[in-house]
């Protein structure tokens, strides 16, 4: 079959053949169709995610969609190794694989898939949100950012914040459910203000932080409290990326001062049975009415062409 090769971390994948994969007892072969190219795909591809095994060769793609041998059309969210979603076939596990609902097609549950369950699985299965709460979200204007505006609103939010650098993206986003947009461009004092007056005013249920780095810092500060005569509202703050840096400073008295709870979100956090069972109720909303998310199909044999292109606010979609 024709498939992507990683042969080095540091080198775009390489479109070649590769042997087709067999299923083993409860495991299925996948007729790929669709299958995204995110940031954990890139990050696994590089060697930099914690989940890479640093073997190499192997076909990168976490997730994707495709057809059954049975003409079953459906998703799957894991891959066994070598085999991943970047080929003409793949191999997953039985429970892991999810019929597709009417109404949503390959391509569309292929790219929406990863950063829309990002923020559910988050927001039901680490916050435990509920419906009548308020979600500041952190790096709104990407492509998880922006679902996870729509999806925050879809499942009963009382107000959406959304914070990010990108002037246009923010105001777009006020029509797709933000309550109120704060640009994270301002410097610190003046960011660290802006948040602290949502807290303070509208207050903050929970944080989805798709960022960490410098503006995890500001709602920090904006979240911690000075002097002893202050009761603290809970606030759950849900750490799910980290592309403004991987690490940030934390003050204990932050935590002390505070109703802050600080969870992560993603593999190894939210169990398999949660991420599947959050794709499983995304998509039975999505075929329903549809999220707004800018998808881009790309032919696979072009995958070292567009590998090193950045992501911006459109989703790159492979097809083999």
């Amino acid at each position: 079959m024709n498939a992507a090769l990683v042969h080095a971390f540091n080198a775009p994948p390489r479109h070649e053949s590769f042997a087709d994969p067999v299923a083993a007892d409860g495991e299925l072969v996948v007729n790929v169709t669709a299958a995204g190219l995110h940031p954990i795909v890139r990050a696994l591809a590089n060697g930099t995610h914690y989940g890479s095994t640093r073997e190499l060769p192997f076909i990168p793609g976490v997730d994707g969609a495709g057809r059954l041998e049975d003409g079953t059309r459906a998703y799957f969210g894991a891959t066994r190794s070598p085999y991943g979603t970047f080929a003409e076939k793949s191999i997953t596990a039985k429970w892991v694989c999810v019929p597709l609902p009417d109404g949503l097609d390959e391509v569309r549950a292929a790219g929406i898939a990863n950063p829309g369950m990002s923020s559910w699985a988050a927001l039901k299965a680490r916050a435990k949100f509920a419906a009548g709460e308020s979600v500041l979200i952190l790096g709104s204007t990407g492509i998880a950012g922006k679902l996870s505006v729509q999806i925050a609103k879809r499942l009963g939010a009382r107000r959406v914040v959304a914070a990010g650098r990108n002037p246009q993206a923010l105001e777009e986003l006020k029509g797709l459910g933000a309550d109120a947009i704060i640009s994270l461009s301002q410097e610190h004092d003046a960011l660290v203000a802006a948040f602290r007056s949502e807290i303070a005013g509208d207050g903050v249920d929970v944080v989805l932080d798709y960022l960490w780095g410098p503006p995890a810092e500001a709602v920090l500060a904006a979240i911690a409290h000075k002097g002893l005569k202050h009761s603290s509202a809970r606030i759950r703050f849900i750490q799910i990326g980290s592309s403004a840096a991987p690490t940030i400073s934390l003050p204990a008295a932050t935590l002390r001062s505070s109703g802050l709870e600080m969870l992560g979100s993603g593999f190894g956090s939210a169990s398999m049975n949660q991420i599947m069972q959050a794709v499983r109720e995304f998509f039975e909303v999505a075929a329903k009415t549809s999220f707004q998310a800018s998808l881009k199909t790309v032919p696979l044999h072009d995958i070292e062409a567009v590998w090193n292109d950045p992501e911006r606010d459109v989703r790159v979609v492979f097809q083999p």
